[in-house]
């Protein structure tokens, strides 16, 4: 899957989970600037990512990741 695929599918999962049509995914967003990104819907969010995408995150993973650019390298390197 390519970096636009991945953005689309991301800004879909986003829009669903945060409830949100404004959300616009671009690699240095954070949790601090989307409105009801919280610990639960961070879960919500992590696990339709892995859903979608067929793939797993490791707990070290996802601790170390800063902003959705890392999140898009890292579905990238497991999806191939």
């Amino acid at each position: 899957m390519d970096n636009q695929e991945i953005r689309k599918a991301l800004s879909e999962i986003f829009q669903k989970v945060f409830k949100s049509g404004e959300i616009q995914i671009t690699d240095s967003l954070t949790a601090d600037q989307v409105k009801g990104w919280d610990s639960l819907s961070h879960l919500s969010m992590i696990a339709d990512v892995e859903s979608f995408f067929g793939i797993k995150f490791k707990l070290k993973e996802l601790v170390s990741m800063k902003n959705v650019g890392e999140l898009i390298q890292l579905i990238q390197s497991k999806t191939g």
